[in-house]
């Protein structure tokens, strides 16, 4: 009995040493400009292990501050979100010297979320809008994958053992989508999306405006159930 309640301990003790180690929590991460009352960003940032949620938080933040940037992202010189707002509304300030009667307003709404989160994946959301001055603002959906283990970017390809399983089964899925739609592609092909991330009820497939059709078409989105892919996920410890 004495040897079974060691047991029982040190198993326990096990299981909690691990948990511990790899438990990460999110917190929302507010800021805003102190300049302009038209720039907010609300983005998830990981709390934990720092050789785990510091290449999540810094992944994150790269990618609002490219959101941010006005021109060639090749040319993005601000290294924190807030050296960005200040460039935003540095452009700004440009903007309006350059055509002192205009009565644009510039803006920016950038938000986050956590979708999933297990002891294997994490996957979160950025929706980005911006309007600079063009006929409308662009909106962005952005899903990015972690590794729950080492905080690493997952790539869409690293989802899957079996590509081709999932797009038989993605398919119908998607020609339901894209029914009625002006698609800029084949409708009688698939078309890979560059957004596709866990969610609590299934893996979601995400085509930004442009990405397959018209603005005018919006976002378009479809979801397929774990249960349907799960053969073919490299993640699939649900």
């Amino acid at each position: 009995m004495r040897y079974l309640k060691l047991f029982l301990f040190f198993t326990l003790f096990v299981l909690f040493s691990c948990e511990k180690e790899y438990t990460i929590t999110f917190t929302e991460n507010h800021l805003a400009s102190k300049a302009s009352e038209n720039i907010t960003i609300n983005i998830p940032k990981a709390e934990g292990k720092a050789s785990i949620v510091d290449p999540i938080n810094t992944r994150i933040e790269n990618h609002v501050i490219k959101s941010l940037q006005i021109g060639s992202s090749n040319s993005i010189q601000a290294k924190s979100i807030g050296a960005s707002i200040d460039a935003f509304n540095n452009e700004f300030e440009a903007f309006k010297n350059d055509f002192p009667k205009t009565q644009q307003i510039w803006e920016a709404q950038i938000d986050g979320e956590v979708l999933y989160q297990s002891d294997q994946i994490i996957s979160t959301s950025i929706t980005a809008y911006t309007n600079t001055g063009g006929a409308h603002g662009i909106l962005k959906i952005s899903f990015l994958n972690f590794n729950s283990q080492n905080g690493s970017i997952i790539s869409n390809s690293e989802l899957f053992n079996d590509k081709e399983g999932v797009e038989k089964i993605a398919k119908p899925y998607y020609q339901n989508a894209i029914e009625d739609k002006n698609i800029l592609s084949n409708p009688d092909e698939f078309t890979w999306p560059e957004n596709i991330a866990y969610t609590e009820d299934g893996l979601v497939f995400l085509y930004n405006t442009y990405e397959i059709a018209d603005y005018s078409e919006g976002v378009i989105e479809f979801k397929i159930p774990f249960d349907e892919v799960q053969p073919y996920l490299v993640f699939n410890n649900f």
